[in-house]
């Protein structure tokens, strides 16, 4: 009876040690598997992370990149495109501005934008100019600021032998008044320097582009 016992007693030993070997390889396995998962998601995590501060960078490379030109951007503007607030008309570049101020500032303004203020010498241009600025004032780079009566183009061009256009009556002198521009119609008017009014910027047709018609 006793020696029964003892084989009872063995068997139950030996099946519990064997449910806790087993078991414990499952827990280990368990665990092993829910640090690989965890892991697996942080790469993906990082990974996608990383692509899309790439992917950003990249846009940003394109963006700031010069963009190619075609021959088709330079026919629609050809003072360049990256300038389209530049007109093009017969061989030069003008700019018509979108604010009032005196004629100083207006000089000044246009000296910024690597031009002057418009000198208008033909008929031709005169008639584009009042295309463009009929019914509003706009000033040009003529004035008699520093000898009364002795009218100067700011390009030192000769006015006594060159075109002009000025309105019926004028200059006048009027109050002083010492600097054109055009008005109304388009016809020339002189005006005290101090008036706010647009202006009218000119510049040469770049570089290698010469030669284009209107």
């Amino acid at each position: 009876m006793e020696e029964e016992k003892m084989q009872d007693d063995f068997r139950t030993y030996k099946e519990r040690s064997y449910l806790n070997f087993t078991r414990r390889p499952l827990f280990h396995i368990c665990i092993l598997l829910m640090v690989s998962v965890l892991g697996a998601a942080l790469f993906c995590i990082v990974a996608l992370s990383k692509a899309t501060t790439l992917s950003s960078e990249l846009s940003e490379l394109i963006d700031e990149s010069p963009k190619p030109r075609t021959g088709h951007d330079y026919e629609l503007f050809p003072c360049d495109p990256d300038t389209r607030e530049w007109e093009y008309h017969n061989g030069k570049c003008y700019y018509f501005s979108l604010q009032k101020t005196n004629w100083m500032q207006a000089r000044d303004d246009c000296a910024v934008r690597n031009s002057k203020l418009v000198v208008i010498d033909s008929m031709p241009e005169q008639n584009f100019l009042m295309t463009r600025t009929r019914n509003d004032r706009y000033w040009m780079g003529l004035t008699d600021r520093d000898t009364e009566g002795l009218w100067r183009w700011v390009d030192g061009s000769s006015y006594y032998s060159g075109f002009t256009y000025w309105k019926p009556g004028e200059p006048n002198n009027s109050g002083n008044e010492d600097c054109a521009h055009l008005w109304g119609s388009g016809e020339w008017n002189d005006v005290y320097c101090s008036y706010l009014c647009y202006y009218i910027c000119e510049k040469p047709m770049p570089s290698g582009k010469q030669g284009k018609g209107t």
